[in-house]
């Protein structure tokens, strides 16, 4: 069954999955990413995080804090991240709708975690980040909006399209950057 409402047509009813996904630095700006030895996205750069526990009702900042935990052995409490994006990837490899959720970690890291099952960490510098083999949807929408709303929060509704959503169209639904809006009339 499909979908021919809203902003894409023609959107087959998937399985939903709901995540979190960090995005951390260290002391000198540059991002913690993970290269990644298991799927989604096997080979390919990112940032950490992973599935939200549904069953017990745990928030999308709790998920946030207990997989940076998990994947880096950081302890952080919720408060410690900022909301700076959700996403709605539609149909990701043919296989499956996402809702994720976008954290900045506040605090800055002074090390680098130790190593981790789900791949490998390193401090990348933010003008090597593009140059990484990182996600198709990571490139074109989710770092860019990243880097333009620092501080701020976006929204972005992403389509994937063909059985390896090479082909994608998205529609930022929201954001503003981290100054303030200008006044009211």
């Amino acid at each position: 069954m499909t979908r021919a409402d809203g902003p894409f047509s023609q959107v087959k009813e998937l399985p939903h999955k709901i995540s979190a996904l960090v995005y951390a630095f260290d002391e000198a700006g540059r991002m913690l990413m993970l290269h990644r030895r298991q799927n989604p996205n096997r080979g390919f750069w990112s940032p950490f995080g992973g599935k939200l526990q549904t069953r017990v009702g745990e928030s999308p900042h709790q998920c946030a804090a207990r997989e940076t935990f998990e994947e880096t052995r950081f302890r952080f409490a919720p408060e410690d991240f900022h909301l700076a994006g959700i996403v709605s990837e539609q149909g990701y490899e043919g296989e499956t709708h996402w809702l994720m959720f976008l954290f900045e970690l506040k605090p800055r890291l002074n090390r680098l975690p130790p190593p981790h099952e789900e791949g490998d960490f390193e401090f990348v510098p933010l003008d090597e980040v593009p140059q990484r083999r990182i996600p198709l949807s990571d490139r074109n929408v989710l770092w860019p909006l990243f880097q333009k709303n620092r501080g701020g929060f976006f929204a972005v509704s992403i389509h994937c399209e063909g059985p390896d959503g090479a082909t994608q169209s998205w529609r930022v639904e929201q954001e503003f950057s981290a100054s303030p809006p200008p006044p009211l009339p």
